[in-house]
């Protein structure tokens, strides 16, 4: 069985995620950065990491979601606002979207720092409330070993899933 972990970061957050993620799999999980990802194709299953940026996976990772098809995939996600939120809800959908044709196994979205450069280009738009700036604080500390354990533990899950039916075979359409 062939694992594949992609991630794409813009501050760490997801790399850390992802990093945590693959040291808990088994040795033939393989770990890339988007930018120089192999093709999913031939692989088992297929992780995607990603950072949010305007209520969906940002660029990069989108550009490699669409080369992902008919594959068992899982995904994660790092974001500045709460995952269980509304917008969180509108993340998990937007990435379900993206990944659509792909029988996806699991799903995590992780609180992470927010790259101050965007906290900036926002700050232009929308004034800083107290609330604001308390998420952006709470924000800060994340993704943090709690947040690593979780993100983990879903793809350990998953992938334990999938290799104990890996024995039963798989069926395709003929």
């Amino acid at each position: 069985m062939r694992a594949l972990l992609v991630y794409s970061s813009r501050t760490g957050n997801t790399r850390m995620l992802a990093q945590a993620i693959c040291a808990a799999l088994p040795e033939w999980a393989e770990l890339h950065p988007v930018e120089s990802a192999p093709s999913p194709e031939g692989f088992d299953f297929v992780a995607l990491g990603f950072w949010v940026d305007k209520g969906r996976p940002d660029d990069k990772a989108l550009e490699y979601m669409a080369k992902v098809q008919g594959q068992r995939v899982g995904f994660f996600g790092t974001m500045g606002a709460s995952p269980e939120s509304e917008h969180g809800h509108g993340v998990l959908q937007a990435a379900r979207d993206a990944l659509a044709g792909n029988e996806i196994l699991c799903e995590h979205l992780c609180l992470g720092r927010i790259d101050p450069a965007i906290t900036a280009a926002m700050s232009a738009h929308h004034p800083m409330t107290p609330e604001r700036k308390a998420r952006i604080d709470t924000a800060s500390t994340h993704p943090d070993e709690a947040d690593c354990l979780a993100a983990t533990a879903v793809f350990a899950e998953a992938l334990a899933k999938l290799s104990a039916g890996a024995g039963q075979g798989r069926e395709d359409a003929a």
